[in-house]
């Protein structure tokens, strides 16, 4: 069975609504796994050039997987050790948790194997 990369990645702008609430990504769309296939996440980096700690959240179908707290002035590597298969039909999202009106950019990096 082959497998293809894809990425979610690129560096987009955000408004903070608060550490509690995700916020979309400014023109970052989701990448849709397609019928037949699955997806699974493999590493996810992050740049954060804000003065505050943010957090990018992963979903799946409008439901948070895992959080990336990323640090002020920071960058962080992530590579998951635990894989789970993402099933057709999903959407897999990046949204942002940062301090209300906060504004400012992160650098996003999703690594994802489709098979």
């Amino acid at each position: 069975m082959s497998s293809t990369p894809r990425f979610l990645q690129g560096t987009y702008a955000f408004t903070g609504a608060g550490l509690e609430k995700t916020v979309p990504l400014e023109g970052l769309a989701g990448l849709q796994v397609p019928d037949g296939h699955r997806a699974q996440t493999v590493y996810f980096r992050g740049g954060n050039p804000t003065e505050e700690l943010v957090v990018v959240a992963l979903l799946r179908d409008g439901v948070v997987m895992r959080l990336f707290p990323i640090g002020a002035k920071d960058a962080v590597h992530v590579p998951l050790s635990i894989v789970e298969d993402v099933e057709a039909p999903s959407t897999l999202e990046l949204r942002v948790m940062a301090p209300e009106g906060l504004s400012g950019s992160v650098v996003v990096d999703l690594g994802v194997v489709e098979v």
